[in-house]
């Protein structure tokens, strides 16, 4: 398929006048970079360039649209995927991205599949659209510009993935009902056949889902035998049989790639749903995934959330100095709060499961 030419850059001025104060969601935690949520009615021309550097980034790595500016229905539909971005203030630049639609917005074509990028890929069961998805934050379309993939770009491109983080963090906070992250982990085609085998052997071992939440439509079938797997896979426990696919992996001339070695490394208890083709996109292979918030590694969220509740708390003893007498008692304030509204939900949540089941067990 021949790929359109890209479209070009948007103006620095036309960007920086639709980034304002009012979009901006936070500081990074690392980089001294900035975050902040746009879409195409509240930033159109932001909202171009993000789709011109995805195009630009994917096609870097050997997937993308082909496009001249990847954006698509589910940028602009009624309601529609928020993107979250990484601004650079020194270089005045967009550095990365992600997108994001919440469970409760989340909207059913005529054949009732979700309008999700995962509900294009993926069949969802009745228990995951009646239990799960309302309590979910659903994310697509990651990218770091090729510019700050490389750690000689300095601290800024060392932390552009890191920095991604912060603003799902920050977000998850703003929306107590949350309760799970769910995307999909990408590789493409070029990515060697046994080592993608391995990859994806390892995933399901480590990583299973008991439910059958979500199935691919198209999925990906791992051609060597199990055998063969085991005997380089030979460990039950994670870190021992992570460091016997990081050896392999080298062996064949490949590695883990960033973005899934995130996700890998994000939670003990993430759950995997097959991996199926996105042949729209150049033949990407998606993986798709669950993480819990609460049982996100503890790294993560000392990074992530900790570092969100310490800003908010500097920033409201700026505007309302008498609100503690310290900032150390205001973020355990801040942070009980949430907690206490997240456990409410939790709570609101498992009652509403608990009655469904009752009612079904008169019935039956």
């Amino acid at each position: 398929m021949e790929k359109e030419p890209l479209i070009d850059p948007i103006p620095v001025e036309v960007l920086k006048s639709e980034l304002t104060p009012a979009r901006k969601l936070r500081d990074t935690n690392k980089g001294h970079n900035e975050i902040y949520v746009v879409d195409w009615r509240s930033a159109p021309n932001t909202l171009r360039e993000i789709g011109r550097l995805r195009e630009l980034t994917f096609r870097t790595a050997g997937g993308g649209a082909g496009v001249a500016c990847d954006i698509d229905e589910m940028d602009l539909m009624e309601k529609p995927y928020q993107q979250i971005i990484v601004w650079d203030p020194d270089a005045e630049a967009i550095i990365g991205g992600y997108c994001y639609i919440l469970g409760p917005d989340v909207t059913f074509d005529e054949e009732g599949h979700a309008r999700t990028a995962v509900g294009h890929m993926f069949h969802m069961s009745k228990k995951y659209i009646e239990e799960y998805m309302p309590h979910t934050m659903e994310l697509r379309r990651a990218f770091v510009v090729p510019d700050y993939q490389s750690s000689k770009a300095g601290a800024k491109a060392l932390f552009a993935l890191d920095n991604l983080w912060d603003g799902i963090a920050a977000v998850m906070l703003e929306h107590p009902d949350i309760m799970y992250f769910v995307g999909k982990m990408s590789f493409y085609k070029d990515f060697p056949a046994p080592a993608r085998d391995l990859l994806l052997y390892f995933i399901r071992k480590h990583f299973p889902d008991p439910d059958n939440l979500l199935t691919p439509m198209d999925p990906v079938k791992i051609e060597t035998a199990p055998a063969i797997l085991d005997l380089v896979l030979k460990d039950d426990d994670f870190k021992d049989d992570y460091r016997n696919l990081k050896d392999a992996l080298k062996k064949l001339g490949a590695g883990i790639p960033p973005m899934i070695n995130t996700y890998i490394n994000a939670s003990p208890t993430m759950r995997t749903f097959g991996t199926g083709i996105f042949r729209e996109f150049g033949d990407v292979y998606d993986t798709c995934i669950m993480i819990a918030v609460d049982e996100m590694s503890e790294d993560k969220r000392v990074r992530h959330i900790d570092s969100y509740i310490r800003e908010t708390a500097v920033k409201l003893l700026g505007r309302f100095p008498w609100l503690s007498k310290s900032q150390s008692d205001l973020e355990m304030r801040i942070a009980d709060h949430w907690r206490l509204r997240r456990l409410r939900r939790v709570e609101a949540r498992n009652r509403r499961i608990f009655s469904k089941k009752k009612q079904k067990g008169r019935k039956g």
